[in-house]
């Protein structure tokens, strides 16, 4: 081959490259039109329409089901007013357990009061990105105060507690690596270890044994491991061995991820979560996770742990990056609600006891209440999608408001009512619901 023809084929290799680039085919490699009217005539008419979407489609099937046996759908019901025990939904009230309220702090007038006088002086947006418009005081105060709750060194809120997961793992592990959850982990968790493209292994549900043999198995395998679990697991309700698990992610050199979404504010003497629940230092946990639209009363999610692990994130993680900053208005409310947790412990003495008294009530009609504690969070299972819609619609009824947990969010034959207790609940509201539970699913 000549000096000539080695030009030509470099100056062709370029033309294809910036065509692709710049969207337009070079001369040499453009199709003629003829061509692409019959490709275009191959393509189905579904890969165009939303309403033949696989998805859609799929969706549609137990929707139809519900319809042909008169079951009305149990979901995005319109509710006035504060999420609290008690919802008014088409002017009735109704005792509500479908909300994670926990602690009462949503719309405590303190935390209304705190998120007003943010609006007044930083109106309603931050407005950009924290990396673009700089920072608010009271976004910091919330993270420093998050911070000192898990005795870490810093901390970095999101604007989403679904996309801190994702960002997260997404952007800190890559192909080179593993990232190994319990098997009832959080659908964030598992878009976030997508996003990373790292190899993603699951053990069985709060198994300490299987995930250390897994460990020692192919630990070496891996560049970093993450071992990601739930402090108080938000369908079944049961809680992590983390004492077990920091002694397993120090054998095999791997980094430990916490999610509190639903444990902060629920387990623990004063709230701050299961580690004060088993007594473990904060600095034994890699990476803690939590939102703040739970207990905290606002919306949002956060990061804590070592400063390196905050900066990093803060400078380069996407989610956070190339989003707008938490509102000053969401940011002070969390920082009121945290406060007042702090100050009125009795608040989580109360859910925990209420929460006992709940499952005490399941147990004594014989429901399966799988795996829950106790904690919050109690799900009955009845092992049928279509029964337990039909059921919710029959505890609304009734005035209660329980939403059907079905398949696919639970395999089918752990479908199941979730109920969320709450500080605000009564030993009246307790006492009614578990006589209604006794004449809808007494003996089950």
């Amino acid at each position: 081959m000549n000096k000539t023809d080695t030009t030509m084929q470099k100056t062709q290799l370029i033309d294809r490259i910036l065509g692709r680039k710049t969207g337009m085919a070079s001369t040499e490699t453009a199709l003629p039109a003829s061509t692409h009217a019959k490709i275009h005539a191959r393509i189905p008419d579904a890969y165009t329409r939303f309403d033949r979407h696989p998805g859609y489609e799929k969706m549609l099937v137990p929707k139809a089901a519900s319809e042909r046996l008169g079951i009305a759908n149990p979901f995005f019901r319109v509710h006035d007013g504060v999420a609290g025990a008690i919802t008014r939904i088409q002017d009735r009230e109704y005792i509500n357990f479908s909300n994670y309220n926990y602690l009462g702090l949503t719309g405590h007038p303190a935390v209304n009061q705190a998120a007003k006088a943010a609006i007044d002086r930083y109106g309603t947006s931050a407005s950009a990105s924290r990396l673009v418009a700089g920072e608010r005081p009271v976004q910091r105060k919330l993270e420093e105060a998050l911070a000192n709750v898990y005795e870490v060194d810093d901390c970095i809120v999101f604007v989403s507690g679904h996309a801190t997961n994702v960002s997260t793992i997404g952007y800190l592990f890559g192909p080179k690596d593993l990232v190994i959850h319990d098997s009832l982990i959080h659908n964030s968790v598992l878009q976030g270890i997508q996003l990373s493209g790292a190899t993603r292994r699951s053990f069985p549900h709060n198994d300490t044994n299987a995930l250390n043999q897994i460990l020692a198995e192919i630990r070496g395998q891996f560049e970093r491991v993450l071992i990601v679990v739930e402090g108080l697991y938000s369908m079944d309700g049961d809680i992590c061995d983390l004492p077990s698990l920091v002694e397993i992610k120090r054998r095999h050199k791997a980094f430990l991820m916490v999610d509190e979404a639903h444990s902060l504010g629920v387990l623990g003497k004063t709230g701050k979560g299961i580690r004060e629940h088993f007594d473990v230092q904060g600095k034994d946990v890699d990476i803690w996770m939590g939102t703040l639209s739970k207990t905290l009363a606002g919306c949002g999610g956060y990061i804590a742990g070592e400063r390196a692990l905050v900066e990093h994130l803060k400078y380069a993680a996407p989610g956070f990056v190339y989003s707008v900053g938490v509102a000053p208005s969401l940011a002070a409310a969390s920082l009121e609600a945290l406060r007042i947790m702090q100050k009125e412990p009795e608040r989580v003495t109360r859910l925990q006891a209420q929460g006992q008294q709940f499952l005490e009530a399941m147990h004594s009609l014989g429901i399966n209440t799988g795996l829950a504690q106790g904690y919050a969070v109690i799900p009955a299972i009845i092992g049928s999608s279509l029964k337990a819609a039909r059921l919710s619609n029959q505890f609304f009824e009734a005035g209660i408001n329980v939403q059907p947990i079905i398949h696919p969010a639970v395999e089918e034959k752990a479908a199941r009512l979730r109920f969320f207790l709450s500080f605000l609940h009564t030993d009246q509201h307790i006492s009614y619901t578990r006589e209604v539970t006794k004449k809808l699913m007494g003996n089950r």
